[in-house]
């Protein structure tokens, strides 16, 4: 997102503006649901949800301000294959995920799918890789078994931002 952040500053303060507020919604949002998940192993709808029309706007607003509209159609394209993918391992083992998080990952295409696919393929294998590396870190502290139901939205949210920040748009 930092290079996707230079490019606008560059070409158009507006877009920039926009892009930045988007990347804000979406740390406030990372922090809330993360918060949310870790408690009750839910992500809510009224949070999930209205970040679809939120995000969409900011990114469609910042990527025709820039005069880039192929940033918000893979934007939209990231969207549908994340959550696809997602709805896909749901359905085939629907104990091992939350549909919440199935919902969590169009979102998380979109801010994806904006950078590029290059950032939605890592994006999404940053997420199994975090999940993982917690579950092992909870195992080997005893506290939690293989068996154990770990919160898997604050593992999505912190592999995307981490594709965000480091990966080159």
């Amino acid at each position: 997102m930092v290079t996707r952040l230079m490019e606008f500053w560059e070409s158009s303060i507006p877009a920039l503006l926009l892009a930045v507020v988007a990347c804000f919604y979406l740390l406030w949002l990372s922090v809330s649901l993360s918060v949310i998940d870790i408690r009750t192993h839910t992500l809510p709808n009224r949070y999930v949800l209205p970040a679809y029309p939120i995000a969409g706007a900011l990114l469609l607003a910042a990527s025709l301000t820039a005069g880039s509209p192929k940033y918000a159609a893979v934007a939209a394209g990231g969207a549908l294959v994340m959550a696809a993918l997602y709805w896909a391992l749901w359905a085939v083992y629907p104990a091992g995920m939350g549909f919440g998080d199935v919902k969590l990952a169009g979102v998380l295409g979109l801010f994806l799918g904006f950078l590029g696919w290059q950032h939605v393929v890592f994006g999404m294998a940053a997420g199994f890789v975090v999940g993982g590396l917690w579950g092992v870190v909870l195992i080997i502290s005893r506290r939690a078994t293989a068996k154990s139901a770990i919160p898997f939205g604050p593992s999505m949210l912190a592999g995307t931002l981490a594709v965000m920040l480091l990966l080159p748009a």
